[in-house]
Parts: structure tokens; sequence; C-alpha cells
């Protein structure tokens, strides 16, 4: 969109330029596409777990921080779940530990999972600054970023398509993560995406969306770039 032209997009037309961001996503990145593929080792694959592991633990942070700037009732009372869902509540263990039975399954011990002894600081930027992106940002900026999930369910698709034919080593049972994601991220994109049409609606805030949208695909990209350096 040219900046001398304030005309806006249609609904339609922004919703299509947010998923033309997808061209960028980490599924596209070469450690991504040599994982898909049957290429790397066990120790690349566990590093990748374990340091992908800071980011699954800091997703309710980052959701709780969009809660917390957030007036709207009935739009806390959706976004709530996306914290129930990686925390966990009662019975139902959430999908944190069903990361870590994944490292687990990978050859991981708990306690090394847990204590992040494997973020290499490249990951450990990264995620902190998205975190610090949504404490500070509007509410709808945040969930702006959050529309990676538009693209999410192919990714987590691929893994269960892929990896127990190259990594046959991997106990099944460890990919409970990628199965259960991929419904709640459909649920998760439909609402981030009404929030977003909804509220950026002039061309300045529509360019806006993109450049936030392409923040968060450079948080997930930059995650890759420090693990494939970690894990040659």
């Amino acid at each position: 969109m040219s900046a001398l032209n304030d005309k806006p997009w249609s609904r339609e037309e922004f919703e299509a330029q947010l998923r033309a961001k997808g061209a960028g996503y980490h599924i596209h990145h070469p450690f991504n596409v040599k994982m898909n593929s049957g290429q790397l080792t066990p120790e690349q694959i566990r590093g990748w777990v374990a340091n992908r592991f800071y980011y699954q633990i800091n997703i309710p942070q980052k959701d709780g921080a969009i809660i917390a700037n957030c007036p709207d009732r009935e739009t806390r009372r959706k976004w709530v779940l996306r914290v129930l869902d990686h925390d966990g509540w009662e019975e139902n263990e959430g999908g944190i530990e069903a990361w870590v039975k994944l490292g687990m399954a990978t050859g991981l011990s708990r306690e090394e999972i847990w204590d992040l002894r494997h973020v290499v600081p490249g990951v450990r930027f990264a995620v902190d600054a998205y975190v610090n992106f949504a404490r500070r940002a509007p509410w709808q900026e945040a969930v702006c970023s959050s529309l990676t999930e538009m693209f999410a369910p192919q990714i987590h698709k691929d893994r269960l398509a892929n990896w127990p034919q190259h990594y046959a080593w991997i106990e099944p049972d460890g990919l409970h993560y990628f199965r259960s994601r991929v419904p709640l991220a459909q649920r998760d994109v439909e609402h981030g995406r009404q929030v977003t049409l909804d509220y950026f609606t002039t061309a300045e805030q529509q360019r806006r969306a993109l450049d936030i949208l392409q923040f968060k695909i450079d948080i997930l990209w930059s995650m890759l770039d420090a693990i494939e350096k970690a894990y040659p």
C-alpha cells in the first residue's frame, strides 16, 4: 500500500495481505525444512525442542499481558482460554506439560528441560522481545501479533506426517502436543482475526498491522537462526 494512497483495503483485501505474510513463516526456514525431511540428528532435534520450550513457557505470560491490558470483558473471556491451554487446569495438563513430554520422548530429562540449560541467548532475546512487546503495546496490536497462528496448523500437520517415518526413535506418544494444537490454533485464529479486522480499519492502521505481523514472523525466524547456529 503506497503512503500516497490512504484508501484502506476492504476486510477481504486486508485479510489477504495478512495471509500473504505466510511466505516468510518459519515453516520455510532451512532448519525447519531439514527437520521435516528427516535431515536432523538426534542432538539437533533435542536442541530445537529444549530451546522452543522457552517460547512455550512464555506464551501464557504474553497472553496474560494481553488480558491485563484489555478492558473488554468478552475479549478477556475468550483470550483466557489460551492461558489455560498452555498452563492446563484441573486434570488437563496443558500444552507446556505436553511439550515436556515431547522433550522426554526425544531423550531429554524433565530437569534439563525445565532448568533451561540448553536455551541459547538468541532464543532468549527473541522470546523476551515478544513478551515485552505484548506488555507494552495496545492489546489490539498484541492480538494482531498472534496471527502467525494462521500458518501454524500446517506446520503441526507436517510434523505429524513426517516425524514418525524420519525419527522413529522418538516415542509416538510424545507427538501429542502437535496433535492438540491443530484444532486449538484454528479456534484461536478466528478470534484474533476478528479483532484485527475490526480494529485496524484505516490505511495507516493496516500498514501497522502488517508491520506487527512481520515482527512476530521475524521473532520465530530469529529463533531458528539461533538454534541452527548452536546445533550445526
